[in-house]
């Protein structure tokens, strides 16, 4: 008899992703056009500072050094797990299912933030085109079922439709760019690359809201079973991901105050928000090339949310196969690959959230994006941070071929260079979220986060204690440690 689950195994793909569909998985999570448009002038807004373009100098070198041991992590471990199967080799099974479990929340907040930003920038550009007011959460709500749809797809078919919004969107952001460098406004062009106008007072939530500009880069270890040759090909896609990001936000920060003047900057973002970046565009490239930029901004969108999508699924999957999460999340479609279990579970927890969001009549931008947003970035900084210490612990008992710098030196100064991120972050939640430091909010929102840690170990002692068959086999290795 042919039971119902006959279509599903728990094999992902065969490897079909090379290094560059691989980019354009981690490239387009970060949503380049949407991070830059709405994520940069959102800085420039919410701290006040005009020495944005500098913060994403001073970051991608230590990311690039967090990326060193993640590199070397990848070549002796392939698992869809990503994150937590290097924990769990390195510092400890029951710390490995903490960080999953931080992980799932983490990247489930940035994936479904995005649905509300979405929602309300779709809704904004049709209500200016025709003057026909949609409520935001219908285009939410049909995004989410375009994306869950083709999360059951082919991971490769998945890599192409990234592909093309992918070097659409840095096409139009490189044609802002230059209009804006270009037609300077008066006043020091210069300015926001000045140390002196960067490490001021509110430096924190700068380096807050650009880690979150960066967010998506680190995924690539999430593909390592689905690609060709992972030991090579995740370390090229890392660093190649902070090289892009870094040099796009770099030059797209400081042709924004350029183009608006670095003593105008901060009011003109605080009044127009996205509209400076779009504001440059209409001056200076006409309407219709704006418009066309702008649809951009929401297929920039698109692709962040299939590619968040697409690694909440694969983590979902690894859980479930190792029996950390209910066991049928390990399933995958037979024909396809796909996790298709993992991608059904994140696409209705995404409905639950939005549809939450909806009821209680909070805002999806200011509410919705910006809160769940702020979680997903703390998160992953507390992630890195304990990857670059499993790293160090890792190849302290496996010594292999890396150098010192691969296996000690970069991720020991990844560890407290993060972890001063991370410090700067908590100490300027209030400022990123736009209240008080000593608000109810500000205590409420790292909620999940911290309650991620305290069910992980949990979950790690009773799989320890009731299960030690499936405890052994977390993070794909042997015996109980």
């Amino acid at each position: 008899m042919v039971t119902a689950a006959s279509g599903f195994t728990r094999g992902l793909a065969r490897p079909r992703l090379g290094a560059a569909q691989i980019v354009f998985f981690v490239v387009a999570a970060s949503g380049p056009l949407f991070a830059i448009a709405g994520g940069i002038s959102t800085t420039y807004a919410v701290t006040g500072i005009i020495g944005v373009p500098l913060s994403f100098v001073v970051l991608a070198p230590v990311l690039a050094l967090f990326a060193v041991g993640y590199a070397a992590m990848s070549r002796h471990i392939t698992n869809a797990g990503a994150f937590y199967p290097y924990v769990a080799n390195g510092t400890g099974r029951s710390t490995g299912i903490a960080v999953s479990f931080v992980a799932v929340v983490a990247y489930n907040c940035i994936q479904i933030s995005v649905y509300g930003l979405f929602g309300w920038s779709v809704a904004t550009f049709v209500q200016q085109k025709t003057g026909t007011d949609i409520p935001w959460w219908l285009w939410s709500l049909a995004i989410l079922l375009v994306v869950g749809v083709l999360g059951a797809l082919r991971v490769d078919i998945n890599a192409k439709v990234l592909g093309v919004v992918l070097i659409l969107e840095c096409a139009a952001i490189l044609v802002v760019d230059i209009a804006g460098l270009t037609n300077p406004a008066p006043g020091d062009s210069l300015a926001p690359l000045d140390p002196a106008n960067l490490f001021v007072t509110g430096v924190g939530a700068v380096f807050a809201l650009s880690v979150a500009a960066f967010t998506g880069f680190e995924g690539a270890a999430t593909y390592g079973e689905e690609c060709r040759h992972p030991s090579r090909t995740v370390a090229r896609a890392t660093y190649v991901a902070i090289g892009l990001t870094g040099v796009l936000y770099t030059v797209s920060a400081l042709a924004m105050a350029v183009g608006v003047g670095p003593s105008e900057i901060v009011g003109q973002a605080q009044q127009q928000g996205p509209g400076v970046f779009f504001g440059i565009s209409g001056r200076h490239l006409g309407s219709p090339i704006t418009d066309i930029v702008y649809i951009l901004f929401l297929t920039s969108q698109f692709a962040s949310l299939l590619s968040f999508h697409n690694a909440v699924a694969r983590c979902f999957f690894a859980l479930g196969r190792e029996g950390v999460l209910p066991e049928a999340l390990g399933r995958t479609n037979r024909r396809t690959g796909s996790p298709v279990a993992g991608s059904l579970t994140q696409s209705v927890i995404a409905l639950v959230v939005v549809a939450g969001f909806v009821v209680a009549g909070r805002h999806p931008v200011f509410e919705l994006f910006t809160w769940l947003g702020v979680i997903a970035s703390t998160g992953v900084v507390l992630i890195m941070i304990t990857v670059s210490v499993a790293v160090i612990q890792f190849f302290r008992r496996h010594p292999g071929t890396e150098t010192s710098w691969q296996r000690l030196i970069a991720p020991a100064l990844a560890v407290l260079l993060l972890a001063g991120v991370f410090l700067l972050i908590i100490l300027n939640f209030g400022r990123l979220l736009g209240t008080q430091s000593g608000s109810t909010l500000t205590w409420i929102l790292p909620g999940p986060l911290l309650l991620a840690v305290i069910l992980g170990y949990t979950r790690g002692a009773v799989l320890r204690r009731r299960k030690p068959a499936v405890y052994a086999k977390v993070g794909g290795t042997g015996g109980v440690r």
